[in-house]
This record gives C-alpha cells, sequence and structure tokens, in this order.
C-alpha cells in the first residue's frame, strides 16, 4: 500500500510526465518523415511505465493516442486523415489501443525484468515502439487493406507498407529510444535518489 507522500509524488509525477506527451506530440505534428509524424511521446510514456507500472504507462499512451486523434481531426496527418475518411471508429481506436498497450506493455516488461535495471529500461523502450508501429501494420492489413493497396499502386502492399510507411518511422522510433534509454536510466536514478 502506498503512503499518502507517495500516492502525491506519483500523482504529480504522472501529470508532469501528462504534460510532456502533450507537449511533445504537439511539437512532432510539425515534423514529417514521408506521412508520418515521428513518436516522441514515447519517451515519456516508457519513464511513467518504469517508474509507476503498467497502468500508467498505459494511460500516458492513452492521452498520446488522444493528441494523434486530435491532429488526425485537424488535417495534420494527410495519411491519416484518408483513413479517418475512410473508417473514423477504426482510425479512432487504432491511435487510441496503439498508444495504450505500448504504455501498458512497456512498463509490464520493465516490472518482469527489473531486477536487472539496464536490460529492464532497454527491453521497455524497444516493446514501445515495436508495439505501436505493430499495431498500426496490422490494422493497415486488416482493416486499411484497400487503402495499401490504392497507396502501393501495383507493389506488394506488405512490401510497400515495410518500406515507406513502418520502416522510416519504426527505424527513427526505434533509434530514438534506445539512444535515450541511458538518459532514462539516469533520470530514474536521479528521481528515485529525491524520493
Amino acid at each position: 500500500m502506498l503512503s499518502k507522500n507517495s500516492k502525491i509524488q506519483r500523482l504529480v509525477g504522472t501529470a508532469i510526465l501528462v504534460a510532456v506527451v502533450i507537449v511533445l506530440q504537439a511539437f512532432a505534428s510539425g515534423i514529417h518523415f514521408g506521412p508520418f509524424t515521428p513518436t516522441l511521446a514515447l519517451i515519456p510514456i516508457i519513464i511513467g511505465a518504469i517508474l509507476y507500472g503498467p497502468a500508467t504507462g498505459a494511460l500516458l499512451g492513452l492521452i498520446f493516442g488522444i493528441i494523434v486523434v486530435i491532429t488526425v481531426v485537424s488535417g495534420l496527418e494527410p495519411f491519416s486523415m484518408i483513413m479517418f475518411n475512410q473508417n473514423p471508429f477504426f482510425t479512432v481506436a487504432t491511435c487510441l489501443v496503439k498508444g495504450a498497450a505500448a504504455g501498458y506493455f512497456s512498463g509490464l516488461l520493465y516490472k518482469a525484468l527489473s531486477s536487472r535495471k539496464y536490460l529492464g529500461v532497454a527491453a521497455a523502450a524497444v516493446i514501445a515502439p515495436v508495439t505501436n508501429t505493430g499495431l498500426f501494420a496490422i490494422a493497415m492489413l486488416t482493416v486499411f487493406r484497400n487503402l495499401l493497396v490504392e497507396s502501393a499502386a501495383g507493389q506488394n502492399p506488405f512490401i510497400f507498407l515495410m518500406v515507406a510507411f513502418v520502416g522510416v518511422n519504426f527505424l527513427f522510433e526505434l533509434a530514438f529510444d534506445i539512444v535515450l534509454t541511458p538518459v532514462i536510466i539516469r533520470i530514474l536514478s536521479a528521481i528515485k535518489k529525491t524520493s
């Protein structure tokens, strides 16, 4: 059972991470790699999942998903807007589920490997973009297959998805998260020392 002080620290920490997720994703909406926006918000989601557990990771991921939905509906993400016009329900569901799942699985994996701090943090940093991008790819291969085939313009839709959509965005997210893993470890160590 958490003490009252620990609950307040957790609430304040989560609120700060929510603000960071919102700011980073809003900032990222102006950056494009091909048709997609990089997911800078995965870092605070991973930090929240490690510090406060899978439920907090899922909450932060859900907030990220809400920001993505707002950018999609406002037209800041052209390809996602096409997805939204084709199937609004599944576009929104994909944005919300992939974000929440990325945070949840990040926290779950860290919890399972927490006895080996560096491995746990590295695994949490890897599983977040894998989940985020993987669920997007599944949505494209199933619900949005017609759009994918149309976008591929005669090319193999799976290869087109991996190269044109998933490849660049996923590699950026993965590299960004892995490079920042040592920074995450330092932040966590500093936070735990002051707690």
